[in-house]
């Protein structure tokens, strides 16, 4: 199979994928980080190594289905951090621009989305199915 160097990044990013779960799902190793700066270092990680999967899957020449599930695996990884700060940078804009009153209450839809259900679910779609090329019986 292609992608020799491709293969540790992936499951490098599987790993923290996992990581941020915990942060998200487990209150108790939440606080072991809340209030500092290491509590963003498993996020930034997670969109570096997103990109160093699209820069090694097209520079490496994977073909076929891998490529395919490497580039949406690394992609949804890079774009969660970067819908994110879309999504406050514009939440903050609109405040700026229009006043607080400008949302009623409410929150900047497109990018929140893309964030919290979109982008883990193509994640997790992209690593299941490189996973099922890597170990499939051909």
């Amino acid at each position: 199979m292609n992608g020799k160097l491709s293969w540790p990044i992936f499951w490098a990013l599987v790993g923290v994928f996992i990581v941020n779960l915990c942060l998200f799902f487990i209150p108790a190793f939440r606080d072991l980080l809340r209030g500092s700066l290491l509590f963003l270092s498993p996020f930034a990680v997670f969109f570096l190594l997103g990109v160093a999967l699209i820069v090694l899957t097209v520079k490496e020449k994977v073909a076929g289905m891998l490529k395919k599930s490497f580039l949406l695996t690394g992609a949804s990884a890079a774009g969660f951090f970067v819908s994110i700060l879309l999504h406050n940078a514009i939440y903050g804009l609109f405040i700026y621009w229009f006043g607080t009153d400008f949302w009623n209450g409410g929150d900047e839809p497109f990018f929140f989305i893309l964030a919290v259900i979109v982008c883990p679910i193509g994640f997790l779609v992209g690593a299941i199915w490189s996973i099922v090329l890597r170990y499939r019986k051909v």
